[in-house]
């Protein structure tokens, strides 16, 4: 929901420090898992309750996320970046809601399994319309700049960043926030498939129509 906005604010300060990285030849690819490095050092800093430099590192991932895009979009998409990229995101996500569960099981074991039955939701969904939007070749009008399609939804990855940065300042507060935020993602699924549902059976309905004008006019022809 916040996306295009943060992306619109964050991508001039992006793409001049890809600039700067592009001279040293530095390649989208390393920048995601130099990123990927950083956010695993966050599981770790939750697991051992360093709440406040946990929070240090996935802002650093964050915007290590950002800046291997625009390094990628100076130089040369890939597919294989493209996948790389979304691979390490959802891992890393999990990974921090993992370590809140650890650090206090008692507490935060139940919200943070909710938690992640909330990712795997938005993530599935995400995934399961990209792939399809790829066979039929559906393009973007709002994030053109993606390496496949992104149906957006009230968390996206502007708001779960947020998420992030709230629970690591108020970590006593993870189960009620953990709580709050499966609930949205809960929303956010279910707008997915409902919006991807219908948009595929009009992808369908439209390409059947064509090819019964096409076969139509060829009758005509003869």
């Amino acid at each position: 929901m916040l996306d295009p906005w943060a992306i619109k604010l964050v991508n001039s300060p992006l793409k001049a420090c890809a600039q700067i990285l592009e001279k040293k030849n530095v390649k989208a690819d390393q920048v995601t898992i130099a990123g990927f490095g950083i956010g695993l050092l966050a599981f770790f800093a939750l697991w051992m309750n360093w709440y406040k430099i946990a929070l240090v590192f996935i802002i650093l991932n964050r915007i290590m996320d950002g800046l291997d895009g625009a390094l990628a979009r100076l130089t040369a998409k890939t597919d294989a970046g493209g996948f790389l990229d979304i691979c390490l995101d959802f891992i890393f996500y999990s990974a921090v809601v993992a370590g809140f569960a650890l650090a206090d099981s008692q507490n935060n074991a139940i919200p943070a399994a909710l938690l992640l039955l909330g990712f795997v939701g938005t993530g599935t969904s995400f995934l399961a319309f990209a792939v399809m939007a790829q066979k039929h070749d559906l393009k973007s009008v709002a994030y053109p700049h993606k390496a496949m399609y992104y149906i957006g939804g009230l968390t996206e990855g502007t708001e779960t960043i947020i998420f992030l940065a709230i629970i690591c300042i108020f970590p006593d507060h993870f189960p009620f926030l953990a709580f709050l935020f499966a609930f949205l993602c809960l929303i956010t699924t279910i707008t997915r498939v409902l919006s991807g549902y219908a948009m595929l059976k009009e992808v369908a309905k439209n390409k059947k129509k064509m090819v019964f004008n096409q076969s139509k006019n060829n009758g005509n022809n003869l």
